[in-house]
């Protein structure tokens, strides 16, 4: 294997054709050399999503490495010989690929066609708070709603505190003429979501949750993002209008979809990793979204969702943010920061860590 090895940064850098398997050497890390359209990041910031866990527990297939890790912001070390977007000394954001190994690592593999350049107004750690909830709602909203700039209606966001419910609630606000209704059961996460920009909210932990909906909407309900599709079901078929659409982003397993049927409800599926999982032939068009919610971010039209940081990524960095976000509590997202790396731009100003 030694005679295999690329031990020059400078050969690296360059984006050479190599074998599979060839390895280089950064500040004495062995890394992979990247081919094709990949980039070598090394990563700043990663954060944890609901999807680390489901594949820890083993409900969802993940990368044979091992290595979860489905967010992450860093900067470009090399790049394959024909990547298009990205030069090395980039900063980026992404939430890479459920087939290949994740961020909980120093340098990171990623197809540059699911990166994007990372907002320039903001942290490393803010950053890695926004790719995976991020191309959720952008794909949700636009792909499958098919939303548009002069989209009206009323939509029901169940779980608006969390992750992709932060960024639902603020990509229709900021992009749609939408009535945007967030469920939070909590004063804390509806003082959230009301920041975000959600005009009404619901408390999904309601007895009387159907009659709090009609409450809000009472024209009835056109759109709901739904992550407990299962439980709230029997109560979305009630209080929506005929012809309305679900987007549904946890499995449903043992959710009666027959129950769409009378009102012609639409459910639709959304796997923000299918595209790069399958090989989808507009893969790219994540690239395009992740820099169009950069450039949001830098016009202030949308923020970053990190509210909790703990430093180092480690066993028990990682152990303590997978606890965290499996009670089912968090307002926003968990990030994790090394301590290996430059600690300028790293973590917000006055921010407290830990």
């Amino acid at each position: 294997m030694e005679n295999e090895q690329v031990t020059s940064v400078a050969l690296l850098r360059r984006g050479m054709p190599h074998a599979p398997g060839v390895f280089g050497v950064v500040n004495g890390d062995k890394v992979p050399v990247p081919h094709g359209r990949d980039l070598l990041v090394r990563v700043y910031a990663t954060s944890v999503n609901p999807v680390d866990c489901s594949v820890r527990r083993g409900e969802t297939p993940g990368p044979a490495s091992g290595i979860l890790g489905f967010d992450a912001a860093g900067v470009i070390e090399a790049v394959g010989p024909t990547t298009r977007f990205f030069e090395v000394g980039d900063r980026v954001f992404y939430s890479g690929a459920l087939d290949r190994s994740g961020a909980n690592t120093s340098f990171q593999v990623v197809d540059e066609r699911i990166v994007g350049h990372m907002p320039r107004n903001i942290t490393f750690a803010e950053a890695a708070s926004l790719p995976l909830t991020g191309l959720t709602a952008w794909e949700g909203l636009f792909d499958k709603l098919r939303l548009r700039s002069d989209s009206g209606g009323t939509m029901l966001i169940l779980g608006g505190g969390g992750g992709v419910g932060s960024m639902v609630i603020q990509l229709a606000k900021a992009l749609t003429e939408a009535r945007i209704i967030a469920s939070a059961s909590r004063t804390e996460s509806r003082s959230w979501v009301r920041k975000l920009g959600a005009h009404e909210t619901v408390n999904h932990s309601s007895e009387d949750l159907e009659e709090e909906i009609r409450r809000a909407a009472p024209g009835g309900v056109d759109y709901v993002f739904s992550i407990r599709s299962k439980d709230f079901l029997p109560v979305l078929t009630k209080v929506m209008n005929p012809f309305g659409q679900i987007v549904g982003v946890d499995s449903a397993r043992g959710a009666d979809l027959q129950l769409l049927e009378p009102k012609a409800l639409s459910w639709h599926w959304e796997n923000t990793f299918a595209r790069a999982v399958h090989g989808a032939v507009d893969i790219a068009s994540q690239h395009l979204a992740l820099d169009a919610i950069s450039q949001l971010v830098e016009a202030r039209q949308i923020r970053p969702t990190v509210t909790q940081i703990l430093q180092g990524v480690n066993i028990d960095t990682l152990r303590e943010a997978h606890r965290r976000v499996e009670l089912g509590h968090t307002v926003g997202k968990i990030v994790l920061v090394r301590d290996d790396v430059p600690a300028e731009g790293l973590v917000p100003r006055n921010f407290k860590v830990g």
